[in-house]
């Protein structure tokens, strides 16, 4: 055991003295990342809210033709800017990005609006720009509101309730809470996480063989008065701590920087204080021996650090994968789902923001599975380094 903590302590002191390791993988990361995300998600919210409370600019062709409809948009939270060119012009300046939308009216709305009969608009817009298909549907919402109380007058006219015409009102009920709904923002938070934690080791495991055997310091190494499994596993442990130490900062970093996202705006709200964080580290930190085992797996094939560091990038998206399926999937947490590790963790993550109670077995088999899979590579690790093809 003190030879085992010799080498783990040993470990962690030359990687803190690397300073450039520690940069990329405790600052850069783990650090400047919720920030960065933070900011994104901020300027995302303020963007899709800032221009909803905002008048909604309309340019419109044809006026004249529609005197009520104008009347009831200038009405409306709009601002009309009214256009004298023919429909061809109108949308070549929507392609060429001169005007955001443009309301074509055809001339022929007179005549249907007399003989009572659907009126033809045209909406020209660019449904490739996300922020114009928020300001098309607020357009919509305008002109089916004028359309929908029109027909309900000619109903009148014609001694006819309007409520005739609608077979069911539908009352929607919704059950979501605030910090469920910052659930829909916020999924994206597990992935982050675990690579921030994968990065914050990546450097001492590929150390531990591909560095080692560049140096040409693995040889004299293994003639040390340590079997070769003591050593890797001290090795191990050390990128551990490094990982766990990653995660920590990122954790830290991330409840700090939720707290300056406009959430509310959208009716969200997320708590995510030092309970939430001490609670994430606790079931996610067990990954810290899959992914510490699986890059030594990775590395110790290569016999470069510049080799091993191409590879060892690539493998750490793999335990990714689940989260991504199940995000596209929409899964919720089962007790099966929780043998899945980097899925289980994902799944937890999101009942955490949403501040729904963890269940307790789902977190143990979380952590069990996590952890007996992560032994099964530290195995397999420590077999391929005992092996001698390691010093070829």
């Amino acid at each position: 055991m003190n030879r085992f903590l010799t080498i783990v302590l040993k470990e962690i002191k030359d990687n803190f003295r690397d300073r450039r390791t520690m940069l990329s993988a405790l600052v850069f990361g783990p650090l400047f990342g919720p920030v960065i995300f933070a900011g994104v998600i901020s300027l995302t919210l303020n963007q899709a809210t800032g221009k909803a409370q905002k008048p909604l600019p309309l340019a419109i062709v044809g006026a004249e033709y529609a005197p009520s409809l104008m009347t009831y948009l200038g009405q409306q939270d709009t601002e009309i800017e009214l256009l004298e060119v023919d429909a061809e012009t109108a949308i070549g300046l929507v392609r060429e990005g001169e005007k955001e939308m443009v309301l074509l009216i055809d001339a022929g709305y007179g005549e249907s609006w007399e003989a009572a009969t659907p009126a033809r608009v045209s909406l020209v817009l660019d449904g490739s720009d996300q922020s114009t298909s928020r300001q098309a549907r607020r357009a919509r919402g305008y002109i089916n509101g004028w359309s929908q109380q029109v027909g309900a007058m000619r109903l009148i006219a014609r001694g006819i309730d309007p409520n005739v015409a609608r077979a069911i009102n539908i009352d929607e009920i919704d059950t979501s809470t605030p910090s469920g709904r910052a659930g829909l923002v916020l999924g994206v938070l597990s992935y982050f996480l675990l690579f921030s934690m994968l990065a914050g080791g990546m450097y001492l495991a590929i150390d531990t063989t591909a560095g080692e055997r560049e140096r040409g310091s693995l040889e004299p190494l293994l003639t040390l008065p340590v079997t070769r499994t003591a050593l890797l596993l001290g090795k191990l442990a050390a990128t551990c701590f490094f990982m766990s130490l990653s995660l920590a900062i990122a954790l830290v970093a991330l409840a700090a920087a939720l707290g300056y996202v406009p959430l509310q705006r959208l009716g969200m709200s997320v708590e995510f204080g030092p309970t939430q964080v001490v609670t994430a580290f606790l079931f996610m930190v067990p990954f810290t021996l899959i992914g510490a085992s699986l890059m030594t797996v990775v590395a110790s094939f290569t016999k470069s650090f510049k080799e091993a560091q191409s590879y060892v990038t690539f493998a750490m998206l793999a335990p990714t994968l689940p989260i991504m399926v199940a995000a596209v999937m929409n899964l919720k947490s089962t007790a099966a789902w929780m043998a899945v590790p980097s899925m289980s963790q994902h799944l937890l993550m999101l009942d955490l923001i949403k501040g729904e109670p963890l269940n307790a077995t789902f977190v143990a088999i979380s952590v069990g599975s996590t952890l007996g899979l992560g032994v099964l590579f530290a195995a397999i690790a420590v077999f391929f380094y005992r092996r001698e093809k390691l010093l070829m």
